[in-house]
């Protein structure tokens, strides 16, 4: 097993996965009707800065606070970690989870892109 989980996967990959995840998180902290500022003090980081950096894709969820992270957004921590992996070390979530979950994956975030864009027509619509 490499010594960093994306070793073995181009830069450009992994900076596009990494910002995936970014709009994940965003996602989530919004639907939560949290800002920056709220999540960074919820989940006990003290500049807000490093929530911006995470969900623009240049910083990770530090894996001692996925648990946290996911009460605070109210997402089951398996769930949380489980997507996250997804982002931050697809090898192993591959290995371990396969072409099925990993479709599984694929299909609820489909559904919740689907989703944003029609909350996103349904704005344009009304102006």
């Amino acid at each position: 097993m490499f010594t960093h989980p994306q070793q073995g996967i181009a830069q450009d990959e992994v900076l596009r996965l990494r910002q995936e995840a970014g709009r994940w998180l965003k996602g989530k902290r919004e639907a939560a009707g949290l800002s920056q500022r709220d999540l960074a003090k919820a989940v006990g980081i003290d500049y807000y800065t490093f929530i911006s950096q995470i969900e623009s894709g240049r910083g990770r969820v530090p894996p001692a606070q996925m648990r946290v992270w996911a009460e605070v957004l109210n997402i089951a921590a398996r769930e949380f970690a489980t997507t996250l992996m997804r982002f931050y070390d697809p090898l192993s979530y591959e290995l371990i989870f396969g072409d099925e979950l990993a479709l599984q994956a694929a299909e609820q975030a489909r559904d919740e892109l689907e989703a944003r864009i029609a909350r996103l027509e349904g704005l344009i619509a009304r102006k």
